[in-house]
């Protein structure tokens, strides 16, 4: 009927979203009161839950994340069980190579792999010198806007990207990789290649994040997750310069528009730069586990920005008394303010959906009653 043909058309159009129940996530990232700590979980949507195996059974990873209503159902799914304050758009990092024209496959028991990864700096010259990123990503955009009418403003929705040393690396390597001999070769033997790459991933990350913006993403996060394998010196010049060039230049964009949405950015075991990170134009510093919450918050960031994490996703392997006392010392660590609780990584698959309640449950409770002493 008409009617439903219209109410369809309404889903994908970034207009006219529903009204924004609970802000916590929005307000604890920019530093202001909450009536308890929010909390969500990296890869919140995943194969810790059944439903999440079951919807993904015999269907390709890409094409899962081609299809906006598979998008849209795998990032709900986590919220039906838990009371979680914000929800993040399924998809993956990996669709901005290949959006440059790289061909990636999800193969199974190894992760994913690019059949043909860059090995010399004349590779380069087959990425597409001009991407169309409202063409290219158009899929997580509508993913995005669906997801959003779907929330029925239940959380704020969180869009992503890979951050471009972490995709680079992957490029390289043609997947995962304990080392990354391959890539960091490149920044030793072939700097200015090495730059060349990172400039062209972070101006098609910059339109992506914008693109996620336009299409009703309510804040955006930045994945640098192979930090760690970069010293201090290598890390300023091949991924920090990066991260804050991305978040200048959105913000400058989303400015002109008059729109404010907080970023959040997450250099995985990069503890030795946290006092850059919290100067880089970030709302939101999220954190790994390996870092101290009192060193921090106080010593290490001044309370400039925001802090997000950093409960060890191991501990969800805990009994739930254990993971409420683990909890509530996180709190007391990071203090109520500017604070949004996480682990401190994604979530591994063969982790109890029930520990992960406990976690969510045992967040809102700890933070409320330290508030209510306050």
């Amino acid at each position: 009927s008409a009617s439903t043909a219209m109410s369809n058309d309404e889903l994908i159009l970034p207009q006219d979203f529903p009204q924004l129940l609970n802000d916590t996530f929005l307000r604890a990232a920019r530093g202001e009161d909450t009536p308890h700590v929010p909390v969500w979980c990296m890869r919140q949507a995943g194969r810790y839950l059944p439903e999440f195996r079951k919807a993904r059974e015999g269907r390709d990873f890409f094409d899962t994340c081609r299809s906006p209503e598979a998008c849209c159902e795998l990032t709900l799914q986590p919220l039906r069980r838990f009371p979680f304050d914000a929800a993040i758009i399924f998809s993956d990092i990996l669709v901005v190579p290949q959006a440059l024209g790289m061909s990636v496959q999800m193969v199974a028991g190894k992760g994913p792999t690019f059949p043909e990864p860059l090995k010399e700096p004349e590779d380069l010259q087959q990425l597409q010198a001009k991407v169309d990123v409202s063409k290219e990503l158009d899929y997580v955009f509508k993913a995005i806007t669906l997801t959003r009418h779907k929330l029925e403003g239940k959380v704020p929705l969180i869009g992503f990207s890979g951050a471009p040393w972490t995709l680079m690396s992957y490029m390289i390597e043609g997947g995962g990789s304990s080392t990354h001999a391959k890539a960091k070769r490149w920044l030793y033997r072939h700097p200015e290649a090495s730059h060349m790459l990172l400039r062209m991933l972070t101006d098609v990350i910059v339109q992506y994040l914008l693109g996620q913006v336009a299409a009703g993403a309510q804040a955006l996060q930045v994945f640098e997750s192979h930090a760690g394998i970069l010293g201090p010196a290598e890390f300023k010049e091949f991924s920090l310069a990066y991260l804050r060039d991305i978040a200048r230049r959105v913000k400058e964009k989303l400015k002109e528009a008059g729109q404010d949405v907080p970023m959040v950015v997450f250099a995985k075991d990069a503890h030795y730069a946290l006092e850059d990170l919290s100067q880089s134009h970030y709302e939101v510093v999220g954190l790994d586990w390996t870092v101290d919450p009192r060193s921090a918050r106080r010593e290490r960031t001044g309370g400039k920005v925001s802090l997000q994490g950093n409960m060890d996703p191991c501990a969800l392997y805990a009994p739930k008394e254990h993971i409420s006392r683990i909890v509530k010392k996180m709190l007391e660590g990071f203090g109520t303010k500017g604070y949004i609780a996480n682990l401190g990584h994604g979530l591994y698959p063969d982790m109890d959906p029930e520990n992960v309640g406990a976690f969510v449950e045992a967040v809102h409770r700890h933070s409320k009653e330290m508030l209510k002493q306050q």
